[in-house]
């Protein structure tokens, strides 16, 4: 959306702080919260004025303006429509950020934002080249919408079923976002009907396409190379992504005290507490039996003393050894004799 901007009476930021007020702060998930803290800051202290921070081919592409895909999702045009979208967020936030875990939510805003305003750029380009028309290069878009239909897309995908009233008329789920996609712009001509198509279409590519694939490569990518040293952790399946999550060390089965937060790993959906899985395990129970159990015990103990593959012989000598249960009782003795 791209208009003059004219805050008037900010009827729409008291609106909003009414419904962030009736929901309660507590009941909005951090991510979602945190989302809508970012767009009212940025509308009240922009980072540019508007004209700097829309969307466009010309902008981006021809004058290799790229902060725009950072910049616009970000800033409205004015205080409804920030309310609007906002309130929109709220609704799709506190459900998709329950279901899929915060951190997992918070990848997805980012690559929805990002991929949102790519495919806008491909499809102006596309409608330029097709129509001959230099106009769609230069339309110039701005606002949290395209993505929110993203996640409207995601939302259905997740949550099937159902109906929309959208005018006082049913509305299967499925084709909501189609409907509202053309009502909105005959409704509010102003609107960019691109940019909120290609909404539609991220979230399409994420529910039925590669993207969501894509993104647990990458988060996988990450997490193996970002873990700290030595550390194993063992996942169950969970949910629709089968995407898993690691036991953290001294919980009860990891369900009770664990926090997606503290942990690099951007987590698909919250862990259910009622879904049946293994006991938690260290890495010296790992289906080993007692005798093999302690004689790792004993090797993890010799290598944090710097002799991990050496072991001590009766003559106080060092030697490459595959010592018997009795022999590591007896080293063990010998430890605290020491």
């Amino acid at each position: 959306m791209m208009r003059n901007r004219q805050r008037g009476s900010n009827l729409g930021l008291l609106l909003l702080a009414s419904q962030v007020f009736q929901l309660g702060i507590d009941n909005i998930p951090p991510v979602t919260l945190a989302t809508l803290g970012l767009n009212v800051y940025l509308f009240l202290f922009p980072a540019k004025p508007l004209l700097q921070t829309c969307l466009s081919v010309r902008e981006a592409y021809l004058y290799k303006d790229w902060t725009r895909l950072l910049l616009s999702p970000f800033h409205h045009a004015d205080d409804m429509h920030l309310y609007f979208n906002m309130a929109s967020l709220l609704w799709k936030g506190i459900k998709l950020e329950r279901k899929l875990g915060g951190a997992w939510f918070a990848y997805l805003l980012s690559v929805f934002s990002l991929l949102t305003g790519l495919v806008y750029l491909l499809l102006e380009t596309g409608l330029t080249h097709m129509t001959d028309d230099s106009s769609y290069s230069l339309q110039c878009a701005v606002g949290f919408s395209g993505v929110l239909f993203g996640l409207k897309v995601v939302n259905n995908h997740y949550h099937p079923g159902g109906a929309t009233y959208i005018m006082g008329l049913p509305v299967a789920n499925r084709y909501a976002c189609w409907v509202e996609l053309v009502l909105i712009h005959i409704m509010n001509p102003g609107t960019s009907f691109v940019g909120h198509l290609a909404g539609i279409l991220v979230g399409l590519l994420y529910t039925t396409g590669p993207l969501k694939s894509l993104m647990k490569t990458c988060a996988g990518f990450v997490t193996s190379n970002g873990q700290y040293g030595g550390q194993r952790t063992y996942y169950n399946s969970t949910g629709y992504s089968g995407y898993g999550m690691p036991y953290p060390p001294n919980s009860q089965y990891g369900q009770q005290s664990f926090n997606p937060r503290h942990y690099g790993a951007p987590y698909r959906q919250q862990y259910d507490t009622h879904r049946p899985s293994a006991p938690p395990q260290h890495p010296y129970t790992a289906g080993l039996s007692e005798d093999e159990q302690y004689e790792a015990a004993v090797r993890a103990s010799l290598n944090t003393r710097g002799g991990f593959t050496q072991a001590r012989s009766s003559h106080g000598t060092y030697a490459h050894s595959n010592p018997t249960p009795e022999e590591i009782r007896w080293r063990r003795l010998q430890r605290f004799n020491s």
